[in-house]
This record gives C-alpha cells, sequence and structure tokens, in this order.
C-alpha cells in the first residue's frame, strides 16, 4: 500500500513536480481516469463537500487501486478527521484555515502516532490491513510517508506565516486566494486583487524557505502549468473533474453555435 505516496515522495524529493486533480464528482470512474491520464494523486474534499460516509472510502481505495495518492481535505478543528483520513489509507491529508503555529502543530499531532504526535493506535483498519500490517513497521510508516499540508487563507495566517510553514512535520502548504480575499472584505473571489498577490507572494517565498512544497490549483492548461512552475510550485491539482468537464463541454458548445 506503500508504492503511490513512496513514488509521489521520490518525485518532489528529486526536485520534480507532482501533477494531481481534485474529483468533486465522487464518481469511482473519474479516479480510473485520473490513472490512465498517470496523474500522481488525486485530492478529495470533505471541507466543502460533505463525505463522511462510504463513498469516501471508495474513493480512497480506487485511487490507490490505480497507483494514485489518495489526498483528503478535512475540517479544521476535528483532530479525528485527520485520524480517521488516515486509517482508510488517504497518503495525505489537507487542513484549512491554519491561521497560527499552534494550528499547524494540532494538525499534525493528530496525524502521527507518539512521540511525534498524539494519535491513538489502532491497527484494525484498512490502512494497517486490519491489523496484518500493524506494528512498530506501520507506526514508523504512518509518521513518515503521509504528506500532511496546511491552508493559509487569513491575513492572521499571513503575519505569522514564515513561523507557521516552519512547524516540523509540514509537507506541504497551499495558498487560498479566494477565501483571504473575502476576509479582507473585498467582496468577492479576487485573487488577482494586489494584496492577495502580496499575500500569496509572501506565503510562498515563506514556504520556499522552510523547504516545503508549495500546493497549487490550477488552470489545466499548458501555459497556466508553466507559470505556477515558475512560481516555485512543487504540488500541480489541475483543477476539478468537474470544471474540466464544464470548460470542455462549454468550449464545444460554443464552437457549434458558430
Amino acid at each position: 500500500m506503500t508504492r503511490a505516496v513512496s513514488a509521489m515522495r521520490a518525485k518532489l524529493k528529486g526536485g520534480n513536480v507532482v501533477v494531481g486533480s481534485a474529483l468533486f464528482s465522487w464518481s469511482v470512474n473519474a479516479v480510473d481516469a485520473a490513472g490512465a491520464a498517470r496523474l500522481d494523486f488525486v485530492r478529495f474534499d470533505s471541507e466543502t463537500s460533505w463525505r463522511r460516509d462510504s463513498s469516501m472510502e471508495d474513493m480512497v481505495r480506487a485511487a490507490l487501486s490505480n497507483d494514485l495518492a489518495p489526498i483528503v481535505r478535512v475540517d479544521k478543528g476535528d483532530p479525528a478527521l485527520v485520524r480517521k483520513a488516515l486509517e482508510i489509507g488517504a497518503y495525505g491529508v489537507m487542513v484549512p484555515d491554519i491561521r497560527s503555529v499552534e494550528d499547524a502543530r494540532a494538525v499534525v499531532a493528530a496525524a502521527k502516532f507518539p512521540p511525534y504526535g498524539t494519535r491513538g493506535y489502532s491497527s484494525n483498519c484498512y490502512s494497517a490491513g486490519w491489523g496484518d500490517n500493524g506494528g512498530a513497521d506501520w507506526v514508523h510508516w504512518s509518521n513518515t510517508e503521509p504528506l500532511i499540508g496546511i491552508v493559509i487563507e487569513h491575513p492572521q495566517a499571513v503575519e505569522a506565516v514564515a513561523d507557521i510553514v516552519a512547524v516540523d512535520g509540514i509537507d506541504f502548504v497551499q495558498f487560498g486566494a479566494t477565501d483571504l480575499a473575502m476576509t479582507l472584505g473585498l467582496g468577492a473571489p479576487d485573487p488577482k486583487h494586489p494584496d492577495v498577490q502580496r499575500a500569496m507572494q509572501r506565503t510562498f517565498a515563506a514556504t520556499r524557505a522552510a523547504g516545503r512544497h508549495i500546493f497549487a490549483n490550477v488552470p489545466a492548461d499548458a501555459d497556466a502549468v508553466r507559470r505556477h512552475m515558475d512560481f516555485g510550485v512543487t504540488m500541480l491539482e489541475l483543477s476539478n473533474d468537474i470544471g474540466i468537464l464544464r470548460s470542455a463541454w462549454r468550449s464545444a458548445r460554443k464552437a457549434a453555435d458558430q
């Protein structure tokens, strides 16, 4: 069960970019398509799309069967969700709206077993082969392999970003431009606003300085990919399955109407 994340970690360690997409259709067929496209990871969102049921397990296992690293974004403020995501086989977890060093440390603590965290031990879960692969090796793997990510999307977080991203155990950082724009009182998701752009550059610079990976959702086109790679993004999330499908339909419809 370690192949997908190990391959992705090896790529990142070697200075390469990893590529994935967010899947909002909750369709295992979309996961199969991501595997056929040879993506490195897929992200499932349980923050803005409610999925605290068996469908999350189905999606994670579909990803694993396609040699994709499944990343799960969970709600902030519930450490049990981090543990549960890892127990069902997630190879990465993301927690939104991290505003302080204490918030970041709490995410790491929830994801790792003692002495690095406070995660409770039970090998009666999919990740440990329902007890068959538990014990010291699984504990070590769990403390070293899964990728732990946070989202910086509040002015308070931007002010403290250098200290936040330096917290031991954080692997990657996403900048939430739209939520920051809303929090700044702009009245709309405006990622191109100068204040948002300055905050993004500050977050990216701090993330690079701390040796963490920059995770970014980007349009699924070559120009956008190259532009974000120039920013130092090493984890590229190519839009999402619903957005890509909508865009393709709209483009084809426009061509048919001409």
